[in-house]
């Protein structure tokens, strides 16, 4: 199986098109390295290669607007699997290294390793993926990625685990042509547990005040939950946005055929694009107020003077 992979070797997505091809019992196993997430997404679309692999969300930077916005822009791809990582950082350098003066990975990588770039005095030097980074690591910089780097480009490890945040995860997702993605679903309607997922494209055909409000009160109304929402810009349209919802369920089930319906006769366009059963462990939240909200955030029991200054009231 070929698969495409945003290179070179020894990214995390190189790790995931391994956890993914393990899991599915791949065994003659093609990895395409290729340059930007764009060349990942024309390899499975002209059939240079059957599926792409690609990071689509980081526990701690958020979705990875390039993989979105090329599946936005999509005509022919879809995602149809997930791969779900922990992901921990490494330092790297090259034996017999100069005095450090630069860290370089992905701009992900980097945000993910400040509290270490900080402590060292050195200066941040974005790279286009954590690979590269490693594989074009120069005798005065440190290097940020997985573990399999350093056998790779035969670097020294200089610090292990030197990521701000222990417990941090990545998604991926995997692309496939559209036209492929019913049969791959036939199969995959008797998934274990029932839990998938879909990435819908909302586009209001009307904008104004109450838009947000009442696309979101049609999920409410329908019982299905929003894991996420996110707001990209209409390229073509200055001022006009698409709102990009992942929700906890699969797109032929009644309550979201029937969702998809309201949200269609309300005038909005609508765009799958993507839906796969939730990796293991990633079924959904419990409903609770998570416990670790950001900084300087209130709540109703605080007192009213902290309450005015979170809210600037």
């Amino acid at each position: 199986m070929r698969v495409a992979y945003l290179g070179p070797e020894g990214t995390f997505t190189h790790q995931a098109v391994r956890t993914w091809a393990g899991r599915l019992g791949v065994d003659a196993l093609h990895s395409l390295p290729l340059t930007t997430v764009g060349d990942v997404h024309d390899a499975v679309s002209s059939g240079t290669a059957e599926v792409g692999v690609v990071a689509i969300e980081s526990s701690v930077e958020g979705h990875v607007m390039p993989s979105l916005d090329v599946l936005l822009a999509s005509a022919d791809v879809v995602a149809v699997d997930e791969v779900v990582l922990d992901v921990s950082f490494d330092a790297f350098v090259r034996p017999g290294h100069g005095a450090l003066r630069e860290a370089t990975a992905h701009p992900h990588g980097l945000a993910q390793c400040r509290r270490f770039v900080a402590r060292h005095g050195l200066v941040e030097v974005p790279a286009a993926s954590n690979g590269a980074a490693c594989r074009d690591v120069g005798v005065h910089q440190v290097a940020f990625g997985p573990r399999l780097c350093g056998e790779l480009y035969g670097l020294e490890t200089f610090a292990e685990a030197v990521e701000d945040h222990p417990g941090a995860r990545t998604r991926f997702a995997v692309l496939d042509r559209r036209a492929r993605a019913g049969g791959r679903f036939a199969s995959g309607r008797g998934h274990d547990d029932g839990t998938w997922r879909t990435m819908v494209a909302i586009t209001p055909v009307v904008t104004g005040p109450g838009v947000l409000a009442r696309i979101t009160d049609a999920f409410g109304a329908r019982g299905v939950n929003m894991s996420s929402l996110v707001t990209r810009p209409l390229k073509a349209r200055e001022g006009q946005y698409v709102f990009v919802v992942t929700l906890d369920a699969a797109p032929w089930e009644p309550e979201v055929r029937d969702l998809f319906g309201d949200l269609l006769a309300a005038g909005d366009a609508l765009k799958v694009l993507g839906a796969y059963p939730a990796a293991p462990g990633e079924g959904g939240l419990d409903g609770r107020l998570a416990d670790h909200a950001p900084a300087g955030s209130v709540r109703a029991d605080d007192p009213a003077a902290v309450v005015e200054e979170g809210l600037l009231w």
